[in-house]
């Protein structure tokens, strides 16, 4: 028998079931209804619901079969108009037969204390959770007792599981070995763990750098935008086409959990709510590759196989996952996180269970992290539809009222970020005191640029008064063309010599265009030439040359020029061995003689 894709709603008056079955005939189907009970034949589909009220067949019910759709329509009568059906979107809870609700097993011990401890689940709900710290006291465990307390899973009901997967283990969690490690050896070990990855700058950059994380604090995930509805005291969720079918392939089934291990089911379900809601705030709704990945590294029921003693440890423990391993890592987040699991818990058990199969539907298609599903997020999502909604709202309003700081994460966030604070003021103050020496040493280079220059300029009003004199010396205008102006030699003048520019190979040229000049003349212009030389130090080769291109200029030329030297009238001397440093001028009083 095929079991039909059925969905199921309702109004004050009716029950409304609608049933799909293609390629069928409405001459084969067969209807049953009593009570709590429906079924449904058509061949080969066979549909039996257990539901939470009572309906009636009384003539006012009502059917329609669309053939083009397949789809079956049923209005059945409630027996007591007005009445609400609670959980009609749980399916898998709904396919359960009749009188196996109970977790009772079938031989069971009938004394108080085992029937006290293994009795109905919904019973035991009834009465209020403790959800603080039990505290008792100490006792020496065996090692065989040790050895069975190796257990991991929805309530701690699995083991072996991963000695049989070997190959993927590190890829899922990380204990390096589950099988033989205590619950407090791997508390252990996920603390030093969490303190080794601890990033101080990937911290502090988040935290003064938080652009990107204001606006993921601006995302309304989509359980913030359901309405509510007055009859489950939740919210309306509607659940995709996908989601039903996820629903009928669940295999419905009982869960025996005492005390304890119900208490570290609704904590481990907290646990894996707050991981999903920080995935979801992070990457605005759509899911990436990483989002396996997050959802299991934040929460350490699924990393760490943690098996959680109070809602405190699961918030510190949540809030140092996400401070030390995903992208953002900022306490703010943690915070979003922490209120959008009280809005989901809130919502009711149909929030809870749409956000359970999307997580299933993640780890489904994410190699190897589908074993979680099965130690994990396939019971929860059976389990979520049987339990009362009582629970849920009281967990709820426990988390809103639950409180956590920075400071019991133990990470010493407050001294790292004082630490960071004052840092960066004494980086703002220097800043603020190098601003106006900069400006004065601006200020002083300025000047020394200014008197650099004004030196410049006057060297050139000297030179430009030089090359004044010697023109009116020379008297005409070809010879200055030919020869460039030279200025005086000083005994400040730098002994340091200069490389030579082409400006010295075309004077050198022209020189030797001048006439000869005297005997007398010359033994004046050699005693100059030693007076320079002992003053600038000239080299030997540079004298021979100035010898050589002083040998054509005319007497009364090189008297002149003697005259105007001596008494500074004139530069008729470069100094300098970029120009020929005894250049001799013909002027036009020696042309005339």
């Amino acid at each position: 028998m095929i079991t039909p894709a059925f969905d199921l709603s309702q109004d004050p008056e009716y029950l409304i079931i609608n049933i799909r079955v293609p390629y069928t005939r409405t001459s084969e189907f067969d209807l049953y209804i009593d009570g709590t009970d429906f079924k449904f034949f058509a061949k080969p589909y066979f549909l039996r619901l257990s539901l939470p009220g009572r309906i009636v067949e009384d003539g006012r019910e009502k059917a329609k079969f669309d053939i083009d759709k397949g789809l079956f329509t049923l209005r059945v009568p409630k027996e007591t108009a007005g009445e609400h059906f609670e959980g009609l979107q749980m399916l898998t809870s709904l396919l359960a037969p009749k009188g196996s609700r109970s977790a009772k097993p079938l031989v069971e011990d009938i004394s108080t204390e085992c029937s006290e401890s293994v009795g109905d689940d919904e019973d035991e709900d009834e009465g209020d959770f403790d959800w603080q710290v039990k505290q008792e006291v100490y006792k020496e465990t065996s090692e065989e007792e040790l050895r069975a307390l190796q257990a991991y899973g929805f309530g701690n009901q699995r083991s072996g599981v991963f000695a049989r997967l070997q190959e993927e283990l590190s890829d899922v969690i990380d204990v390096k070995n589950p099988e033989g490690t205590t619950a407090a050896e791997r508390r252990q070990a996920r603390l030093e763990a969490e303190a080794s990855a601890f990033s101080p700058d990937h911290y502090l950059a988040d935290l003064f750098e938080d652009d990107e994380i204001k606006g993921l604090l601006k995302f309304t995930p989509w359980w913030a935008k359901l309405s509510p509805t007055e009859q489950e005291g939740g919210a309306a969720v509607s659940f995709t086409d996908d989601e039903k079918e996820q629903l009928r392939k669940f295999t419905n089934r009982s869960y025996l959990l005492d005390k304890t291990c119900r208490s570290q089911a609704w904590l481990s379900l907290v646990d894996i709510l707050l991981a999903y809601s920080y995935e979801e705030r992070s990457t605005e709704g759509e899911h990436n590759v990483e989002s396996p990945w997050t959802i299991r590294k934040l929460s350490g029921t699924l990393c760490w196989l943690e098996a959680y003693s109070s809602l405190q440890d699961v918030l510190v423990s949540f809030g140092r996952r996400v401070l030390c391993y995903p992208l953002y890592r900022h306490f703010a987040m943690v915070s979003a996180a922490i209120r959008d699991t009280a809005k989901i818990l809130q919502s009711g058990k149909a929030c809870v269970l749409k956000c359970l199969l999307d997580i299933h539907k993640v780890f489904r298609e994410n190699d190897p992290a589908y074993i979680l599903n099965d130690l994990y997020i396939t019971d929860y999502c059976v389990w979520i539809q049987r339990v009362k909604s009582k629970k849920m709202t009281d967990l709820a309003m426990t988390l809103q009222k639950a409180s956590l700081q920075k400071k019991d994460l133990e990470l010493e966030l407050k001294e790292l970020e004082e630490a960071a604070t004052m840092v960066a003021e004494e980086e703002e103050q220097g800043a603020s005191q190098t601003g106006p020496i900069s400006r004065g040493d601006s200020s002083s280079a300025s000047s020394n640029s200014s008197s650099s220059s004004s030196e410049s300029s006057d060297e050139s009003e000297s030179e430009a008064e030089g090359q004044g004199c010697t023109d009116s010396n020379k008297g005409g205008g070809e010879m200055y063309k030919d020869n460039p102006p030279q200025p005086q030699p000083s005994s400040t003048a730098s002994p340091t010599p200069q490389e030579p520019t082409s400006a010295l190979s075309s004077e050198e040229k022209k020189v030797d265009t001048l006439p000869v000049a005297s005997e007398g003349s010359r033994r004046l212009i050699q005693e100059l030439g030693e007076r320079v030389a002992e003053e600038l130090k000239i080299s030997h080769d540079s004298s021979n040359k100035a010898e050589g291109s002083r040998s054509q200029p005319s007497n009364a030329a090189a008297k002149g020029e003697a005259t105007s030297g001596r008494s500074s009238s004139g530069t008729l001397l470069e100094p300098s061995p970029r120009r020929n440093p005894l250049l001799i001028v013909q002027t036009q009083g020696d042309q005339d003689k």
